[in-house]
């Protein structure tokens, strides 16, 4: 096991089980209690836990991991789920991309396409795909790309999760219009629609969601079927739902019956 897989181990365990003692933290992931007293150490100086006398608990009230410790989660479904979502995608398109583990590999996905590539001869400069973010990390990743034309929100920074949120990004994406708006979410049920924990997120969602001709919403089945705090939008302003083989008959047939399209992958 990486120094990185055990981070993201521990961080998990942490959330799970509200606090962490080195022993049994050990014995979980199979190492010497000396290494997760260090990793804890590390994990502390990046104000991602509190170190206790005999282990560590959340740093904060209100608890969330960055981004950059949650794209190991369910990531085989993430990757299949991303490359469904790309795949509907049409060069000339203007798309907007949510903040997320798996919009941004939906992201990572587009940028390896193909028929996306940059156009040589009397077309070259022209972008294959605008891409609207108020994503820094998916902004940073694309922007070297020129075939894409990029159009980043203002806005303050979320340092979990990299998205611009508030009355300024707000504002810019009020102006704008897109043909498919990509949303991640922390939860998507059929009764209560598209939710995500932060209102923030959810305001800026929801905006683009307005301002677009079709909605996919990419999300992995652990997300279906549950609530979060803060909608987003309800079922029926959602075209398509991109999910992994997880979600049953039974699961997608409340969806189907809102007219949402579900892809299973």
């Amino acid at each position: 096991m990486t120094r990185k897989e055990r981070w993201q181990t521990l961080l998990d365990l942490l959330v799970e089980r509200g606090e962490l003692e080195v022993e049994p933290a050990a014995e979980a992931l199979g190492v010497s209690a000396a290494t997760v007293r260090r990793d804890l150490d590390q994990l502390a100086e990046q104000q991602l836990l509190v170190r206790t006398r005999g282990g560590a608990v959340p740093h904060g009230v209100s608890y969330e991991l960055p981004l950059r410790y949650r794209t190991s989660r369910r990531a085989a479904e993430k990757r299949r789920i991303s490359e469904a979502v790309a795949a509907l995608i049409v060069p000339g398109e203007v798309i907007g991309l949510t903040g997320g583990t798996t919009t941004t590999e939906v992201a990572r996905t587009l940028a390896g396409r193909a028929d996306l590539a940059a156009p040589a001869g009397p077309a070259a400069g022209s972008p294959v795909l605008t891409v609207v973010t108020n994503a820094l990390n998916i902004a940073g990743e694309l922007v070297i790309r020129p075939q894409f034309k990029i159009v980043l929100t203002g806005g303050v920074a979320r340092p979990q999760s990299y998205e611009l949120t508030g009355p300024l990004a707000q504002g810019v994406l009020g102006q704008l219009t897109v043909d498919t708006a990509v949303v991640g979410v922390d939860a998507f049920d059929p009764a209560d629609g598209a939710a995500t924990r932060h209102e923030d997120e959810a305001a800026m969602n929801r905006l683009l969601c307005e301002r677009a001709r079709r909605v996919i919403i990419a999300a992995d089945s652990s997300k279906l079927g549950v609530r979060a705090f803060a909608r987003i939008c309800a079922t029926s302003a959602v075209d398509v739902l991109v999910t992994d083989t997880g979600l049953s008959d039974a699961g997608a047939e409340p969806f189907e019956s809102a007219s949402v399209e579900v892809v299973r992958v």
